[in-house]
């Protein structure tokens, strides 16, 4: 099975985001699937956008998320 990879700026591009975003996103762990390589970070390719967490309708999923649980 060959993966392909992407990096933060491709991912960036493609999901219409900054680059510098996409790397956070990797660090905090948001990104599944993402590796780092040194000082790189390599995304698959077939990775979706994941949701950003600072937009109302994300906050909307959260909190519909909190009221199954509860």
């Amino acid at each position: 099975m060959n993966i392909g990879w992407i990096t933060p700026g491709e991912a960036g591009e493609m999901w219409g985001i900054k680059e510098r975003r996409v790397q956070t996103m990797c660090s905090n762990g948001q990104i599944s699937g993402a590796i780092r390589k040194g000082r790189m970070w390599l995304i698959p390719a077939s990775t979706p956008k994941p949701i950003d967490g600072r937009t109302k309708a994300a906050k909307q999923l959260t909190k519909m998320k909190w009221e199954k649980i509860l």
